[in-house]
């Protein structure tokens, strides 16, 4: 396994392919989770193989566009356009004033800081909306973090706005978080979406999970929407962060880093649902479930951040193991389902002992998931915190853990156990459902926030939520 990306190319998309499970007696199982994932899909488009300029990057049969080819050279400041181009969405209609429904929207890539120091190009898009502001001062800005959508670059959120559902040889995604943009934009907020680090720009991997990078990436984003030609927002307009799962985890680092690294975001409010606070305990729930490939993903982000890590990994996986990191790498949530669904991590590991033990044996990897725990920082503005008491991806104990510890801090943390009936075990429903049924309410409380309204915080009441 390489740090660098790594891509498949292959001819132009015809009839679109999908791998076969690896146990077809899972493909029932696996229908509960897909449905759910495609019930909140908003329109379908294939996403065509044309030409990218003269050597293409390919991945899984989709052809990334050029425009996603970081330079050699970016700016200095954090948050700065390195270019921009108008981004056509999958669902729009004409508005009577002549204007696109629900918005006008543009391509970003601008620079950030990864978890290293380093300057990193991340790609994004901002939509300015048709609808007026509903709530009371300038309009806002949402800054909305994707949940897990793979670590191939054709998996890239602002691709799915684009096309909300991609099919390529061999890769299925779905852009699910489309609905709360969509739902933003028609409450007359602007939204910017991050790609997150590696992810859509093809000269790294996507570094999944890593809480530094996700964190910058979407702080930088909201930085970057002020430059857009055409943008109403400005360094004065309020902003809110939204994401559930890998997003919830998203906006929660930034919302610990925005004092810090991003004081000139004018930060109102942060929604964090299901977030990924402590990956030695999400590390297990995933194992063995239905989004098991997203152990590859968080792998090879790893390696990806500090490349020291290649000789550890390499010394303790398998064949097995080494092949389902490479093929990881350029996958999406579709594939990685249908792909390694249900499958133990003791069959790609050396010794055959589950990945959370060779963890536990292991200091230097210890050492970097204690480093991606959030919930060591106070938190700026208020916090709404979602967790489904059933979810057994991204564990629930985890997530209210992290509830407690900003309470702890003194944090204005607005605790919200989302109870539902257990819908299936591992099948990624317990995880999805929460996101969809929770979904208005945390829209509400965000919107509120970025019209000035006050909220109160229930820390009080944690010993009594389950």
């Amino acid at each position: 396994m390489s740090p660098r990306k790594t891509t498949r190319s292959s001819p132009a998309l015809n009839t679109p392919h999908l791998p076969e499970p690896r146990r077809q007696g899972r493909r029932k199982g696996l229908l509960p989770a897909v449905s759910v994932a495609v019930a909140a899909c908003l329109a379908a488009a294939a996403v065509p193989a044309s030409a990218a300029g003269p050597d293409p990057v390919v991945s899984r049969g989709v052809t990334i566009p050029a425009f996603y080819n970081p330079p050699t050279q970016l700016p200095a400041a954090d948050g700065s356009l390195v270019r921009t181009e108008p981004l056509p969405l999958g669902v729009s209609l004409p508005g009577l004033d002549g204007r696109p429904m629900p918005g006008t929207a543009t391509r970003l890539m601008y620079k950030s800081t990864d978890a290293g120091g380093g300057p990193v190009a991340v790609t994004g898009a901002y939509i300015e909306p048709s609808a007026a502001w509903k709530g009371g001062g300038a309009r806002p800005l949402v800054a909305l973090a994707s949940g897990t959508m793979g670590q191939g670059d054709q998996c890239a959120p602002s691709l799915s706005l684009q096309h909300p559902l991609t099919i390529g040889e061999g890769t299925v995604s779905i852009g699910y978080d489309n609905i709360a943009v969509y739902r933003f934009l028609a409450a007359g907020a602007a939204v910017v979406v991050t790609d997150y680090a590696g992810l859509g720009t093809t000269d790294r991997l996507h570094t999944y999970v890593n809480r530094v990078d996700e964190g910058h990436a979407l702080l930088d984003a909201a930085r970057a929407a002020r430059s857009v030609a055409g943008a109403s927002v400005t360094s004065a307009s309020k902003v809110g962060l939204y994401g559930y799962s890998q997003g919830g985890g998203a906006s929660a680092s930034a919302a610990e880093l925005q004092s810090s690294y991003a004081p000139d975001v004018n930060l109102a409010g942060t929604y964090a649902g299901a977030p990924p606070a402590d990956l030695t305990e999400v590390m297990k729930g995933i194992d063995g479930s239905a989004l098991a490939g997203a152990l590859g993903w968080s792998i090879n982000g790893f390696v990806q951040s500090d490349p020291s890590l290649k000789a550890i990994v390499d010394a303790q996986t398998n064949d097995v193991g080494k092949a389902a990191l490479k093929d990881t790498s350029t996958m999406c949530v579709g594939d990685s389902i249908l792909g390694y669904g249900f499958t133990n991590s003791k069959k790609w590991t050396a010794n055959g002992k589950p990945i959370a033990d060779i963890i536990a044996a292991e200091p230097k990897l210890q050492a970097i998931l204690a480093q991606q725990r959030i919930g060591t920082l106070k938190p700026t503005a208020p916090v709404r915190l979602a967790t489904g008491v059933q979810d057994d991806i991204v564990g629930h104990k985890q997530a209210r853990q992290l509830a407690v510890d900003w309470c702890r801090k003194g944090g204005d943390v607005t605790y919200e156990a989302v109870q539902l009936p257990n819908l299936g075990d591992k099948l990624l429903t317990n995880h999805l459902a929460p996101l969809l049924t929770d979904q208005g309410s945390a829209i509400s409380w965000l919107t509120d926030r970025l019209s000035g309204k006050r909220t109160v915080s229930n820390c009080w009441s944690m010993p009594l939520q389950p």
